[in-house]
């Protein structure tokens, strides 16, 4: 286990000598490797100006030991012209990630939004050579402030906190391995997840009084890491899947996403299941060799946590058809009243089925999944800002 990220957030004019401080301390504060310090501001419409160039804004925090810092998303109370200005936001700092809302937390899912948002995608695609820069950029649906993960994260504004983010998926598989029944899998895992969460909070309580940075919890997401060992995928099918797509496998992501619901400690974010594909060699192998669909994830999103993570698709995939994909996790948030995000990366020149390949330590190799039908028209395809009411508000 490690921590994928400390995460600071609080506002651009925060004192960037007492967030280095407080990076400094943090690295060395807790038994499991840090991997990152991040820095997680604001929604960026809300205090950036709009003719400026966040390139020595993101020097000077980078200086001050932040190695990633998020922009905050365009919300659907901002005007448009704040989503068009994300691709040149993108491309001034390969430190810099940014969100774009399609659906808020009251029941509010923009059409329009979502059109948009898939253009910024394509856009976004075209900044490097091998479609990477959609890495720094997620839509996001029903997601509050607090998340410690990029790029969902951003801050509420007001005093300074921090958060963790967690990479534990060989948490899950080593629980699951150990097990002679689904009972005891559960209870390995959840016993696993206490038992780190209390260390952590102790060295987190510490590090908030030596800073008088209030601590604001723990996403426990298992995130995975390209290996065998640290993949969800793996612990999926270590319950018992003949692969990771076939029947059964949404009884396993409920199943890992309860019993982390189960675990007792400080939570912020996710803390459910992420199924990032490029970023799990399991979830990038079953892709790859077709077991394993969009629709399929966005199925287990029903009844785990994230949404669609890091999915590789054709480069030439048409913005009709990202807009599809986008409603549908827009609608899934809504309706059932649970944070989405989407991170979806068309990869340039490419088609489906072709190897999809980066030179990443973070990626899995894995082949470019297809997307089916033509996209969305007719009333779909219209501008529209729609309310849908959650399953618990039906009468």
């Amino acid at each position: 286990m490690e921590i994928r990220s400390v995460t600071l957030f609080c506002e651009p004019d925060f004192s960037r000598e007492t967030a280095a401080r407080f990076y400094q301390s943090a690295r060395a504060a807790f038994s499991y490797p840090v991997q990152t310090a991040r820095l997680a501001l604001p929604p960026f419409p809300d205090w950036q100006p709009a003719d400026a160039d966040p390139a020595p804004f993101a020097a000077g925090w980078q200086a001050a030991g932040a190695d990633y810092i998020s922009l905050g998303p365009a919300l659907l109370r901002h005007a448009a012209d704040w989503v068009s200005r994300i691709p040149a936001l993108l491309a001034a700092s390969d430190a810099l990630f940014a969100a774009i809302e399609i659906a808020d937390g009251r029941g509010r899912l923009s059409l329009e939004r979502c059109q948009q948002t898939a253009g910024v995608i394509r856009q976004v695609s075209r900044l490097m050579e091998n479609g990477f820069g959609n890495l720094y950029l997620a839509a996001i649906a029903n997601c509050p402030p607090g998340s410690p993960f990029f790029p969902v994260a951003y801050h509420a504004g007001g005093p300074p906190r921090f958060a963790l983010a967690i990479e534990a998926a060989d948490l899950a598989v080593t629980a699951f391995q150990k097990a002679d029944s689904l009972d005891e899998a559960r209870r390995n895992l959840v016993q696993a997840i206490e038992q780190a969460a209390a260390e952590l909070t102790a060295a987190a309580a510490e590090l908030a009084q030596q800073h008088a940075i209030p601590f604001g919890g723990i996403d426990f997401s298992l995130a995975p890491f390209p290996t065998e060992d640290k993949s969800l995928g793996g612990a999926m099918e270590a319950l018992g899947l003949p692969h990771v797509g076939a029947p059964g496998s949404l009884f396993t992501a409920a199943f890992i996403t309860e019993a982390i619901a189960r675990a007792d400690f400080p939570r912020c974010g996710f803390s459910g299941l992420m199924l990032p594909v490029l970023e799990d060699t399991i979830l990038a192998r079953r892709a790859a060799e077709g077991q394993l669909r969009v629709t399929d994830l966005l199925a287990y999103s029903a009844v785990c946590g994230v949404g669609l993570d890091t999915i590789p698709l054709p480069g030439d995939v048409d913005e009709a058809a990202l807009t599809g994909i986008l409603l549908d996790v827009a609608a899934l948030a809504v309706r059932l009243d649970k944070p989405l995000t989407a991170r979806l990366m068309p990869l340039p020149s490419l088609r489906a089925g072709d190897p999809a390949r980066f030179d990443f330590p973070y990626f899995a190799d894995s082949r470019v999944m297809a997307v089916r039908g033509d996209g969305v028209r007719g009333l779909l395809a219209r501008p529209s800002l729609i309310s849908i009411e959650t399953i618990n508000n039906q009468r």
